[in-house]
């Protein structure tokens, strides 16, 4: 099982970058992925996420509004568009996938305890 996260770098406050995560080694469809980030001194914390074949996709407030998730199930990819970024969004990005459920409340797409597979990460700096 590999989650590969790709895309980070260097970005101005108010410009975008594009991450992708490519999942090999599981029936990806089946899967909801998800996408975290980790600041330094910070807790890892939710950002996005996408189920499967519906696309039902949830974004916390930070970012709704700037960050848009979406997946190529043909090509095992998720991506996350971030546009207007601000310094605040900068730390390490993590993809990761859980097996897709439908939940009660759409918060709880990004219950880490519930992601089984992770990939390694990708930083995203974002310079003011």
């Amino acid at each position: 099982v590999q989650l590969q996260a790709s895309g980070g770098g260097l970005a101005q406050a108010g410009g975008s970058l594009r991450l992708s995560c490519v999942a090999s080694g599981f029936r990806f469809k089946d899967y909801a992925i998800g996408w975290f980030r980790q600041a330094p001194g910070k807790e890892r914390e939710g950002v996005s996420a996408i189920r499967n074949s519906d696309g039902y996709h949830y974004n916390v407030d930070s970012v709704n509004g700037r960050f848009t998730i979406s997946r190529d199930n043909a090509k095992n990819t998720v991506y996350l568009h971030m546009n207007s970024l601000k310094p605040e969004d900068a730390g390490v990005y993590y993809c990761a996938a859980r097996p897709s459920t439908i939940v009660a409340v759409p918060a709880w797409l990004l219950h880490q305890v519930d992601y089984v597979y992770w990939g390694q990460g990708t930083q995203v700096t974002v310079s003011s």
